[in-house]
């Protein structure tokens, strides 16, 4: 098992470096808004649109940042590899666990992301502020994992049987099954892909796995299995990545572009159905 998540409890193992993801998909302001009008002390704030996604890409709906981009988004957050780093939202939300995830791939060590979300820390006493937190600049230099990120190219090797593997999407089973489709363009999933709806995951508004939980991922993918895990455009994917990494799978990908990156391909398959 590897150690992702941390609670509100865990903190006073020491000094953290806070990023602050808060966002909704529903409202792309909102996220800056609760950030400007209360944050914990010293968190950088992170935008899912600007900061976490290339939004000028046609590589579905939000596509995966330049690696110059993130090096930059790295720097002026003050990180190195080393330092500890914990991430939030507003709890049970996709959004620490994107964040979380590129920061993975960017090579840092001890990333994590916190349970029960800014309401927890709130609760527990820690302080607020309003002012906008510019850290240190750092030097860093990424040490890029490749072997985290997938594309389309290598999604498709393994629809067409040229690479072992297995596809998870993490959306909801009607979208899944091609029943109800709100965002994009063809309803379904990509072919041979199994499912497993991320919002299993939370458990009175925190990311976590019950035993009858982690048995039901159990029986969709097995700890052995080459996954890559995909969603709609690569945000909701995140927590279970980052769930089936804590439950100690190690060859793990996450396909950034997702459905929405797939479909926009002319002539791209999909199935319907299916559990």
């Amino acid at each position: 098992m590897t150690e992702v998540f941390k609670s509100v409890d865990d903190l006073a193992e020491g000094y953290w470096k806070l990023i602050d993801t808060r966002f909704s998909l529903q409202d792309p302001d909102a996220g800056s808004k609760a950030y400007k009008a209360g944050h914990i002390a010293g968190a950088v704030h992170w935008d899912l649109e600007k900061d976490l996604s290339d939004m000028h890409s046609k590589n579905g709906r939000h596509p995966m940042p330049s690696r110059e981009h993130l090096t930059e988004l790295f720097r002026r957050s003050g990180l190195g590899l080393d330092d500890r780093i914990l991430i939030y939202d507003g709890g049970g939300e996709p959004f620490a666990a994107r964040a979380w995830w590129l920061v993975r791939y960017g090579g840092f060590r001890q990333a994590y992301i916190l349970r029960e979300g800014h309401e927890g820390l709130v609760r527990a006493g820690y302080p607020l502020e309003t002012e906008e937190v510019t850290p240190k600049r750092s030097e860093v230099k990424p040490e890029w994992q490749e072997r985290l990120y997938a594309d389309r190219e290598q999604v498709r090797d393994i629809v067409e049987g040229r690479s072992p593997g297995v596809l998870l999407d993490a959306r909801a089973a009607d979208r899944y099954a091609g029943k109800h489709e709100p965002l994009d363009p063809v309803a379904g999933h990509i072919p041979g892909a199994r499912n497993f709806d991320w919002s299993r995951l939370i458990t009175d508004g925190e990311l976590s796995a019950d035993e009858e939980t982690v048995r039901a991922i159990r029986e969709t993918v097995g700890p052995d299995e080459s996954v890559t895990v995909y969603c709609g455009s690569g945000v909701t994917a995140a927590p279970l990545h980052a769930m089936l990494t804590h439950l100690g799978h190690k060859d793990l990908r996450l396909y950034v572009g997702s459905y929405s990156d797939w479909v926009s391909e002319p002539d791209a398959p999909v199935e319907n159905g299916g559990r």
